[in-house]
């Protein structure tokens, strides 16, 4: 069975939890919700804890439920907006005029969660890629709306040519980037999934060396980006 942990240092010093403000119907903010995705030994997802504060219960609880909701539920996923640490911070500030607490606290009040071994979804042979030990590819799948200006962004930041019209429904890979690291070698493609209803970031990591922190710290950093950008991640399977 593959061994599972929760993924709560990386190489990076950046805040490990995801952080969402929520809104209520007159579309005023209303509470937070904190995730984080357990992750196995190979950086794939395996579980995904969470907890949530809002005004009117005014205190930390499990909030598991809300976070399978918000990936299915288009409503839910309107009246929620992907922040990093200090944006959240300031809005609890404005909410209950506290600070919000740090990243081991807020894990004590997430649920319980036995993580469990990911899926076999190995759709290729366990070949190295020419000139390297271990070649893997995951997929960073992604819900929510991606924006024009939100791919213009993504595209600046990665240094990524668009190659494809987002508008077209047809067109699947709207750009490809590639990265080298100390002979580790990285490309991904930003690819249109479910006919534009999901969006994913498809990454190959060809290896050199026995370590693979650099995966985890790509895979961690490319999903942040997205958040970034407004999209909300599913979850980050492996395929090889």
């Amino acid at each position: 069975m593959t061994e599972t942990f929760v993924a709560r240092q990386a190489a990076d010093n950046s805040p490990a939890l995801h952080y969402y403000v929520t809104h209520d119907g007159a579309d005023e903010p209303e509470g937070l919700l904190v995730e984080e995705f357990l992750l196995a030994a190979d950086y794939s997802s395996a579980g995904l804890v969470s907890g949530g504060w809002n005004r009117e219960e005014r205190q930390w609880r499990d909030a598991s439920a809300t976070s399978r909701r918000l990936r299915v539920d288009a409503a839910l996923r309107a009246r929620v907006t992907p922040v990093g640490r200090a944006a959240a911070a300031a809005s609890y500030w404005d909410l209950c005029g506290a600070d919000l607490l740090d990243e081991p606290a807020l894990r004590a009040c997430f649920g319980d969660h036995a993580p469990q071994a990911p899926s076999a979804l190995r759709l290729s042979g366990p070949e190295a890629r020419r000139g390297f030990r271990e070649t893997r590819i995951y997929r960073i799948l992604l819900t929510d709306e991606l924006t024009q200006d939100a791919l213009a962004a993504l595209s600046e930041e990665w240094q990524m040519p668009v190659t494809g019209d987002l508008a077209d429904p047809e067109v699947r890979i709207l750009g490809a980037v590639r990265r080298q690291v100390a002979g580790d070698a990285f490309r991904w493609d930003l690819r249109r999934v479910a006919a534009g209803a999901a969006w994913g970031l498809d990454v190959t990591c060809d290896l050199v060396g026995e370590r693979d922190e650099a995966v985890g710290v790509l895979l961690r950093g490319l999903t942040t980006q997205m958040r970034q950008q407004g999209l909300i991640p599913v979850t980050i399977d492996r395929f090889r």
